[in-house]
């Protein structure tokens, strides 16, 4: 049974690609580059959630706006 992935990888797809991953860069560094991916994907979410409250802001302002010259 092949368990497909996004593009249609399978799982001997994706060993074989650990393991080019591994060859490249070697057990030492691959925690290191996994700890920058996290940080990165952190720092995405940090930025929608940011602008998700700004957009929030701007729109309980306009309200209030409108509102107001009623």
């Amino acid at each position: 049974m092949t368990l497909l992935l996004i593009g249609g990888l399978g799982m001997s797809e994706i060993i074989i690609i650990a393991l080019v991953v591994l060859l490249f860069f070697g057990g030492k560094k691959i925690p290191e580059l996994m700890k920058g991916l996290g940080k990165g994907v952190r720092s995405f979410k940090d930025g929608m959630n940011e602008t998700e409250k700004e957009i929030k802001d701007i729109t309980n302002s306009v309200e209030e706006t409108v509102e107001d010259k009623k």
